[in-house]
């Protein structure tokens, strides 16, 4: 049996396993079999991500995280997690491959995945113009013209930021009004960089190894036209992998786990949650690391309040 499990291994769940290697717990990092690394798999260069001056490309932060985790004794198992038992003092997780690990704590660090529009080509050119993150990849644009899709805080966040690097932002949005609090939209309404494109979506990207414009569709008249932009921005929400502890762990209004305040413990004795699972408002890989340094020292002294037979357990 093992003194403390991860779920995940994206920033939060990398830095878990660091943290709680470094505590000599030997921890077990479920990485996934295919998504392994998180979101910042799918990305180019990172340039904010502290202690890289010259930025990184984010597959490359991330085998640096694993590497780093598996140094100081983490063990990382790439299979997919299909139920978890979480209920009781001895938490009980199953693997794809039929296999049960037993373990007195348990992270769960599974992230969130972006919305997408659905679109051929999103995948294809995410990453070379196509993202969901402005905080991440603003400064990429500097003087040229970019688009936002989506009408709500977020979307009204990411164009009022992509402002301060791009000559121009269109704002596509399916309806005439915005979900957007009276703040941020005053806030777009009255930026010159901005430009509403209303009752529209999006129905092509164009381009081949990077993006060259958008096709955007008239709901109303079916009419389509085409923007000349270099950045497509896809601000139409996130949701947080939270499937599989449905009817377990308590959620929060965003869909999140909830917390005990600013630790990582949830509603079970033993069970902590960390990065974009818990966050319905910052999700970057920085904020998402420093989550899971918490959850691993929560777990740690959770551990350390278990009486010693509980500890000493055969696996």
């Amino acid at each position: 049996m093992r003194q403390i499990l991860i779920v995940g291994s994206g920033p939060a769940g990398y830095t878990a396993a660091i943290y709680a290697a470094r505590a000599n717990l030997s921890p077990l990092v479920i990485a996934s079999s295919v998504e392994f690394g998180g979101e910042l798999m799918k990305t180019t260069e990172v340039e904010n991500f502290p202690g890289f001056p010259e930025g990184i490309m984010g597959p490359d932060l991330m085998m640096r995280m694993q590497a780093q985790a598996e140094r100081f004794g983490a063990e990382i198992v790439y299979d997919d997690v299909t139920s978890l038992d979480l209920t009781g003092p001895v938490k009980r997780v199953t693997l794809g491959n039929g296999d049960v690990h037993e373990a007195l704590t348990v992270v769960f660090a599974t992230g969130s995945a972006y919305r997408k529009l659905g679109l051929a080509d999103e995948t294809r050119l995410s990453g070379y113009g196509v993202s969901w993150c402005a905080t991440c990849d603003g400064a990429f644009f500097r003087q040229r013209k970019v688009a936002v899709v989506g009408g709500g805080d977020s979307a009204m966040e990411e164009a009022t930021f992509l402002t301060k690097f791009a000559d121009k932002v269109y704002v596509v949005h399916r309806k005439n009004t915005l979900r957007a609090s009276k703040t941020m939209q005053d806030r777009a309404f009255v930026n010159p960089k901005i430009e509403f494109v209303w009752n529209s979506e999006v129905a092509h990207i164009y381009g081949d190894e990077e993006v060259t414009g958008i096709g955007v569709v008239d709901v109303t008249t079916g009419q389509e036209t085409t923007l000349d932009v270099q950045g497509l921005f896809v601000a139409i929400g996130a949701d947080p992998r939270t499937h599989l502890v449905h009817g377990q762990l308590e959620l929060t209004e965003f869909g999140t786990i909830a917390v005990d305040g600013r630790t990582s413990r949830t509603n079970l004795p033993g069970v902590f949650a960390a990065g974009d699972v818990i966050d319905p408002t910052y999700r970057q890989a920085v904020t998402a690391a420093g989550s899971g340094t918490v959850a691993a020292l929560d777990a740690e002294h959770y551990l350390a309040s278990l009486p010693q037979d509980a500890l000493t357990q055969p696996a």
